[in-house]
């Protein structure tokens, strides 16, 4: 059974698949539509729920990335995806385009993953038509800067109130709440220790009543614990989506996602056997 995007009784994983050259941690591994849809075939039989495709990094330092190259990236990976019987996990694209998301709709995905929290209102007025399920990320540094400081002491309060702002505005702009998914934007808007923190915490952005999705995978944050490359940042990426997992997370987003899988159904039975006794 397929569930809709953070509307499961278990934690979702949606798995990363980057058909971009210069992503952080798995930047140029999928540039063919055909290795593009073959990671995508892993990806599903490792268990993901959702294959979030997106043709632009985020990166630190990265450029903007014009509408008709992210196009020619996206659109035929997600058309494939989509065709493909192998596949059942929903297909996600990220990105932040209005012009993208929608002709990844047309194409077959299922979610649109916005870093830019729905700051545009094309896009807004998008997902209002297609009312399809949207992650809203809060994001006050895209792309990011590695300089940047978000210079607040309260960042769960800061993030939260940021989210607000912008469910508010949607929804005022036809978005429907049950579409809607957060997302606090770990590594986009805040320094390390605020990214721990509100991993840590993220039972408070749950309070707000929406699906919360976490992005932790392979980021900067893990180094201040321990100086690790993005391609082995496998342990604490397990252990932030854990800590997240069981704060209330409903979706985690991963590179791993075998691994993720793994570990989220091996810990949620033992949370479940806690719950009992």
């Amino acid at each position: 059974m397929v569930h809709k995007v953070g509307q499961a009784d278990y934690t979702q994983v949606m798995g990363i698949l980057n058909v971009t050259p210069d992503s952080f941690s798995d930047g140029g591994c999928y540039m063919t539509v055909e290795d593009a849809v073959a990671r995508a075939r892993e990806i599903d039989k490792a268990g993901a729920d959702i294959i979030d495709v997106g043709g632009e990094s985020t990166r630190p330092g990265a450029e903007p990335v014009p509408i008709h190259e992210e196009l020619e990236r996206v659109i035929p990976v997600i058309d494939q995806i989509d065709d493909d019987p192998e596949i059942e996990a929903s297909i996600s694209v990220d990105t932040y385009k209005p012009d993208v998301a929608e002709a990844a709709l047309d194409a077959g995905a299922d979610v649109i993953n916005d870093q830019n929290g729905l700051d545009d209102p094309e896009m807004r007025s998008l997902v209002a038509a297609q009312e399809c399920s949207v992650v809203l990320m809060d994001a006050v540094n895209l792309p990011v800067d590695p300089k940047y400081s978000s210079d607040t002491e309260e960042i769960v309060v800061e993030v939260r109130d940021r989210l607000e702002g912008k469910v508010e505005r949607a929804i005022t702009d036809g978005v429907s709440s049950d579409q809607l998914i957060l997302d606090p934007g770990i590594g986009f808007a805040t320094g390390d220790g605020e990214d721990i923190e509100l991993i840590a915490r993220t039972d408070e952005i749950v309070e707000f009543g929406f699906p919360v999705l976490i992005g932790a995978s392979r980021k900067s944050f893990t180094t201040e614990l321990m100086d690790l490359p993005p391609s082995n940042r496998l342990a604490p990426s397990l252990a932030a989506h854990l800590v997240a997992a069981e704060n209330g997370a409903d979706v985690v987003r991963v590179h791993d996602v075998a691994e993720t899988v793994h570990a989220l159904r091996t810990a949620e039975a033992m949370w479940e056997h806690r719950s009992q006794s």
